[in-house]
């Protein structure tokens, strides 16, 4: 017995030494493999992107990070550091060759310093924050300027760290932040899908989305509530209030117009953009809500309840209610909306007020179809509202 006793526990350490010494091997790999790529970048020229570009780029990388400051040590030290340690990353030495670069990457972190000639921290942190809201921005700061780092958190800097740092102080402020963006992002990609009762729709943030019980909900993203009489109320759903924003005007049907399910019933206006809305049932328009057509901010609460559009007198119901969701078939198809939307945005570019533009952002915010160029809002109608 006792020899059986010792073999196991001899048999668990050699399992753990295995797994130590594996362990080892394989980040001295990594490592050789990272310290070659590092080398090879800095050979590169990078010049056509950005004048004092240099670029270390590694496989599977952590995340990608771009780092700003007019002190080359500073750059050669967050380089070899974090290079070394999973991350790629860009590094340029003023902030308008960084915020050139916004144009054209992807990056998960800009990493500033607040003094530097010409364009600061402050500005840099507003510009990316501007134009990106979802890089995350850090500064770079010394001892006497902590306060003013303090500042820029107040234009939407994640944190700040301070220089001068070791390795080892580097690389836990960076884990740090890379968890807390994760965590964030986590909950931004999997937006929330509620059935609710109809008439206690609460108001909801961008990545939460409602389909209330007993109201059904097209393809065309409008929904329909049946009534015992079998007339149907109709409006918008909550997908389209929250992706389309703000709805300027809106043009109902007529009264006593005849209309047959899939043909154009009503269109949202967005200053000289139209967005037309499929009828989800065939039938006659018996009523129309022209209060709602006068105090549309009331859509920003809710789209449901009392808040639809107008009434349809339907009379093919038995045959075209199998074309609409409800409960967690609903639910089901939102959630298959949003993918496709994330999926079809990743090739888009948003707008900004000055007239240019960057890529859009993973993360989900009311109003985002306002922000895309004509062709790219054109193209998200066709795919998701005339259908």
């Amino acid at each position: 017995m006792f020899l059986f006793v010792v073999a196991v526990i001899v048999f668990i350490i050699a399992d753990i030494l295995i797994r130590l010494i594996s362990r080892r091997i394989q980040e001295n790999k990594l490592r050789k493999e990272r310290e070659s790529a590092l080398a090879v970048s800095l050979q590169m020229d990078f010049t056509r992107e950005a004048k004092s570009l240099k670029r270390a780029e590694v496989e599977h990388a952590k995340a990608r990070i771009l780092c700003v400051d007019d002190e080359e040590v500073i750059l050669d030290s967050f380089r070899k550091i974090l290079v070394l340690d999973g991350y790629s990353v860009d590094t340029v030495q003023t902030g308008q060759e960084a915020l050139g670069l916004l144009h054209t990457h992807h990056y998960d972190f800009v990493f500033t310093d607040l003094k530097m000639p010409a364009m600061d921290g402050v500005e840099v942190t507003k510009s990316v924050k501007h134009m990106r809201p979802d890089i995350d921005v850090i500064i770079i700061t010394g001892y006497a300027t902590v306060e003013t780092a303090v500042e820029c958190m107040k234009h939407g800097a994640m944190d700040y760290v301070q220089k001068p740092f070791t390795e080892d102080e580097l690389l836990a402020f960076v884990k740090k932040a890379l968890i807390k963006r994760q965590d964030r992002i986590q909950k931004q990609l999997k937006p929330k899908v509620h059935i609710t009762h109809v008439s206690t729709v609460p108001h909801s943030g961008a990545q939460e989305f409602a389909s209330p019980g007993g109201v059904f909900i097209s393809e065309g993203h409008c929904w329909a509530s049946m009534s015992e009489d079998g007339s149907v109320r109709v409006g918008m759903d909550d997908f389209a209030r929250k992706l389309l924003g703000t709805v300027d005007s809106l043009e109902l049907p007529n009264l006593g117009m005849t209309v047959t399910r899939g043909q154009p019933l009503f269109t949202a206006t967005q200053k000289n953009r139209r967005i037309p809305f499929l009828s989800p049932v065939s039938g006659k328009v018996i009523d129309t809500n022209t209060g709602l057509a006068k105090n549309l901010e009331a859509l920003e609460i809710t789209s449901y309840a009392e808040n639809w559009f107008c009434v349809i007198d339907a009379d093919k119901l038995d045959a075209e209610i199998q074309h609409l969701k409800i409960g967690n078939t609903a639910v089901a198809f939102y959630q298959e909306e949003l993918e496709r939307f994330k999926t079809m945005t990743k090739k888009m570019s948003r707008r900004a007020p000055d007239g240019t533009t960057s890529p859009v952002s993973e993360e989900l915010y009311t109003g985002e179809m306002q922000d895309l160029d004509d062709r790219d809002h054109e193209t998200l109608v066709a795919a998701f509202f005339r259908r």
